[in-house]
């Protein structure tokens, strides 16, 4: 019996099960060797279906966040699985530096909060190493997007300052029990050996939200308000620009003159 089947999903808390164990054993294969000697954290266990592979790997090294009653009950009297690193509760409120370091994301994440679980562990990027994970197939198109792409944007660019990002494969509503009315997709972060000097200003993040705001005006309108943006976009030659024209790394760079202007 597919225990996805043994309670009634809540769709507030965006849960759709995965059905296939050989999916499961996919995602984990993807996550890099380098997590054996480190801790791994589970986002959203559900039924269990990647729990259970996830602890055979790792064992007392796995930690599972997971927000409903329901599956917790059901996980732990699983006797492959290690109660006590089960954490109830929302992992939006979690404390990940209690956790240790490093420490690696996987799992089937909630839909209505993936992009939140992306910019806390862009928040938490010097613990976290890497991430994999399943997505709407939407978001993780956003997450990896390139410039120039229509669905680059603000977490795009985020991300890609400190991650790299790929789609490792896709899957259909049907490999999900309730069938979600999109497709997913499972991709990997990891983090990048040498960042942008700069990138980590909370200052470029704002700049970055408030030129996407507006994303069909060219830069020199979008950030218009911005003292010293004008100047700065003239110097670079970027001023008839849209916003998704920008490198990450242009970006870090518009803000730094900026600040210098």
């Amino acid at each position: 019996m597919n225990p996805a089947h043994s309670f009634r999903h809540k769709k507030s808390l965006g849960q759709h099960f995965l059905r296939d164990p050989d999916i499961a054993e996919r995602i984990l294969d993807a996550i890099p060797a380098e997590a054996a000697d480190a801790a791994v954290l589970e986002i959203g266990a559900g039924a269990g279906v990647l729990t259970r592979p996830l602890f055979r790997a790792f064992g007392r090294k796995l930690y599972v966040s997971e927000i409903d009653h329901r599956s917790v009950r059901l996980i732990a009297t699983d006797p492959g699985v290690s109660a006590d690193r089960i954490l109830e509760g929302d992992f939006l409120k979690c404390n990940l530096q209690e956790l240790p370091t490093p420490l690696y994301i996987a799992g089937n994440f909630p839909y209505n909060i993936s992009s939140q679980i992306v910019f806390r562990m862009l928040e938490h990027r010097e613990k976290i190493p890497a991430l994999v994970g399943m997505f709407q197939r939407e978001m993780a198109v956003r997450i990896c997007a390139s410039p120039g792409n229509r669905d680059y944007g603000v977490i795009s660019v985020w991300t890609n300052l400190f991650y790299f990002g790929e789609i490792l494969f896709e899957l259909p509503p049907e490999a999900f029990d309730p069938p979600p009315k999109v497709h997913s997709a499972v991709i990997r972060l990891i983090k990048r050996a040498e960042v942008v000097p700069g990138a980590d200003d909370a200052g470029v993040l704002k700049l970055v939200k408030m030129a996407f705001q507006q994303r069909r005006k060219k830069l020199s309108n979008a950030l218009g308000a911005v003292d010293g943006a004008r100047q700065a976009l003239e110097g670079f030659g970027w001023q008839d620009l849209r916003p998704e024209a920008l490198e990450p790394v242009q970006y870090v760079q518009l803000y730094q003159a900026i600040v210098r202007s």
